[in-house]
């Protein structure tokens, strides 16, 4: 779009100060090119596509919790990672175009070292994730809610499998051309359980299942009338709409995890007041899976093992995102120092 629109110009003749510009615009676009919240590009009428007008290439991410009723769109800044994946892209599609013959080289490799916007990273990683004790609330919660009303029990098997499967809460979700359903958990010739699942980049992967969950699932599928335990021809959704039928958009599965989130908040912030809890009001969903995978790796167990629970394309990404053993040790060094 803004190749065709703002600079006028064919893809193939597109240089490294090109590439650079497009970044300017990037880091700062236009007003109405950014939207507030994300929208569909096109909408059905009449048995055809229209253009949304509400639709906008870039988003101002409002702040949980931020009640100001007029964003400001001229601080939109994309982040590190936005801009890193914005030239992935870039690179990618060039490469493509070298391999059709259209191109002749790959001006945003090039570009992408001498982007100013790139800030050289040694920062300690600040993993999004629960502490035990706010976990420990999170869970109790769950347990003291389907206990007091058999509707709950699905919040608290989403919990459970959020955290302790690492799962993404898309995967939990009914998508076009992919629904989860109960045979997805099987159990192998040495009595192992395995949860197949259609993660990122369309990959279907088989997450391990531990022993301790299995308890959850059977709690679960009793509460909706099923045996147990899920049988091959099992095309029960994973997780069903209390009304209606069928699986759960990601949406509804984030807001049943909100719901639950917002109880452990209050009840923590009641009992250890409100810097013990304040992480919970700032939680999403997917700070499950990075809780679950955090208590793995402190348990010491295998990087590999754990990578391929995560669907993680290596090992290294599993590493760089969770391993931080020598910034725990710095940071317990450092802990002593005194003022005077």
């Amino acid at each position: 779009m803004w190749t065709f629109l703002i600079k006028e110009k064919p893809l193939d003749e597109l240089r490294k100060s090109d590439i650079l510009e497009y970044a300017d615009f990037c880091w700062q676009p236009p007003l109405n090119w950014i939207c507030l919240s994300n929208h569909e590009k096109f909408l059905p009428q009449g048995g055809v596509y229209i253009v949304n007008q509400r639709w906008a290439p870039f988003r101002l991410k409002i702040a949980k919790g931020d009640s100001t009723t007029k964003p400001d769109k001229n601080k939109y800044r994309p982040s590190q990672q936005t801009l890193a994946a914005t030239f992935t892209a870039l690179i990618a599609f060039y490469k493509y175009l070298m391999n059709e013959e259209y191109c002749i080289g790959n001006p945003a490799q090039i570009a992408k070292k001498d982007c100013r916007y790139f800030i050289r990273d040694a920062q300690v990683k600040d993993i999004k994730r629960l502490t035990t004790a706010q976990w420990q609330y999170v869970l109790d919660v769950a347990v003291d809610l389907a206990d007091s009303d058999a509707n709950h029990e699905r919040s608290l098997f989403l919990i459970a499998a959020l955290k302790t499967l690492f799962l993404r809460i898309s995967e939990l979700s009914e998508r076009t051309g992919w629904s989860p359903v109960m045979s997805h958990f099987w159990e192998d010739d040495d009595s192992n359980w395995w949860l197949k699942i259609y993660g990122k980049g369309r990959k279907i992967r088989d997450v391990t299942v531990p022993v301790h969950f299995i308890e959850f699932l059977k709690r679960y599928r009793q509460s909706r009338g099923l045996s147990q335990l899920p049988s091959r021809g099992d095309t029960n959704p994973v997780i069903e709409k209390i009304r209606g039928r069928g699986g759960m958009t990601s949406r509804q599965l984030s807001r049943i995890v909100q719901t639950v989130f917002d109880h452990a908040y209050e009840q923590m912030k009641g009992s250890e007041g409100e810097d013990k809890a304040r992480k919970l009001k700032e939680a999403s969903a997917h700070w499950l899976r990075h809780t679950g995978a955090s208590v793995e790796i402190e348990r010491g167990r295998a990087l590999k093992d754990l990578s391929e629970d995560l669907g993680h394309s290596s090992m290294a990404t599993t590493d760089t995102i969770y391993v931080h053993s020598e910034d725990k040790k710095r940071a317990a060094s450092g802990k002593e120092r005194k003022v005077n």
